[in-house]
């Protein structure tokens, strides 16, 4: 462990929650069958959020505003979380008012209790479950490791309790290329040799291995080298992983997203799993079509001809006014038409897999989960994007169940349809 990490191991583990008794697996549903991604839906968590007095070491906004300071001017998120379900101790109150002069509150994933409800709604979705997100930045800094252990704890134990699946997906955003292999290395280490994740019995195989990911290789905006993807590809392979690649859309033709490089070809064709990045690629449903007769079906042939699995990426819509000062509700989510038509273009050009960006993710508005319907449940002050922004009225659940019904057409439980199968 790196200095200034005082636990000793064993505490540390057991401090998380490891090692203890998780409760016995809900039988509302049967468990996913966490020896394959084939026939999987499976969801991006990001698992960040954080609150002050949530009891992580972070103690802090993390997520939600900036400076510290919960005001709307500060609000990174376009959507909010519908948290009526949520107890008492759960919740953290923002200095935001909703409409009924109450204070707005939020969640933090340091909580347990609503990271075991977040799976509880997998598992009452039928979804499969999700890849943990675990930022690499985040690594070096001893109070946010401490944070991303405990989010992997909790999510580890929903897994559990409700029969989903979870693998981990590094995001290399942000890494100093000279430390990038280092830290995947040492960290993955960590993982299964002292927190033992891959131990779990609900933790995703393919191919008989466990499964790894890693985002960000290969993007244009990115310091990183075709050398340096390879060492950690080969290191992953050695250590027993089937590897999936986050990459760019274009990743078959070095163009527009992707490095020009030459010597990435190889490098994205040396993953086990190839996942092209599309959110914000497109805007609408002619552009979702255009995607996948130009990029996906090409890109499902490539990948097969190399021997490997090919995993697109489907998002409900794209808004991040309040974080980087784009359009409010930049992709509208046309009351889930957007989402399906994705969903439908990747089961009926055959792609056996599919990842959905994202479950929680508020601050690019790609969140699946149960989010404000409506202005009545949004604070009165600042910028935010409720369910009905384009005139459809749904109920906060609405993308969990869609997502459901997608997972289903993926499974061939459903006929292949381009039309939305469930009503609101």
């Amino acid at each position: 462990m790196k200095a200034g990490r005082s636990l000793t191991i064993a505490a540390f583990v057991l401090s998380l929650g490891f090692g203890q008794k998780i409760p016995a697996q809900s039988a509302a549903s049967p468990a996913v069958d966490a020896g394959t991604m084939n026939h999987k839906l499976l969801m991006g968590y990001q698992g960040w959020f954080a609150c002050p007095g949530d009891g992580s070491q972070v103690n802090g906004w993390v997520h939600w505003f900036r400076r510290n300071d919960p005001t709307a001017a500060n609000a990174t998120v376009d959507f909010w979380p519908d948290i009526s379900e949520l107890d008492a101790d759960e919740l953290f109150a923002t200095h935001l008012t909703l409409p009924d002069g109450s204070a707005a509150k939020v969640y933090s994933a340091a909580t347990a209790k609503t990271v075991l409800r977040h799976f509880r709604w997998m598992q009452e979705n039928n979804l499969d479950g999700v890849f943990l997100q675990r930022f690499t930045s985040n690594l070096s800094n001893p109070r946010f490791f401490a944070l991303r252990n405990q989010v992997t704890a909790n999510v580890r134990a929903g897994a559990e309790k409700y029969g989903r699946v979870f693998a981990i997906m590094y995001d290399i955003s942000g890494q100093p290329p000279d430390t990038l292999v280092r830290t995947l290395t040492n960290d993955w280490n960590f993982l299964v040799h002292e927190l033992c994740v891959t131990a779990s019995p609900r933790y995703l195989h393919h191919a008989g291995k466990p499964v790894v990911a890693i985002w960000g290789f290969g993007f244009t905006s990115r310091q990183n080298t075709p050398e340096q993807a390879l060492a950690a590809i080969r290191y992953f392979k050695s250590a027993g992983c089937t590897v999936v690649g986050g990459v760019p859309s274009y990743w078959r033709t070095l163009t527009q997203d992707a490095q020009t490089n030459a010597a990435w070809a190889a490098v994205f064709r040396s993953f086990d799993v190839i996942s092209p990045w599309s959110v914000g690629r497109y805007g609408n449903v002619a552009g979702a079509d255009h995607y996948a007769n130009n990029l996906i079906a090409p890109d499902l042939a490539a990948a097969k001809a190399a021997g490997r699995d090919y995993m697109p990426v489907i998002f409900p819509g794209f808004s991040w006014h309040n974080l980087n000062g784009g359009p409010r509700n930049q992709i509208p989510r046309r009351g889930g038409a957007f989402y399906w038509r994705q969903a439908f273009n990747a089961v009926n050009a055959g792609c056996p897999m599919i990842y959905g960006a994202m479950f929680d993710e508020l601050d690019e508005g790609t969140a699946m989960f149960k989010l404000a319907p409506t202005a009545a449940q949004l604070p009165t002050t600042g910028s935010f994007v409720p369910l009905d922004a384009d005139g459809v009225k749904l109920p906060s659940d609405w993308y969990l169940r869609l997502a459901g019904a997608a997972g289903k057409m993926l499974r061939g439980e459903m006929p292949v349809t381009n039309v939305i199968p469930i009503t609101p």
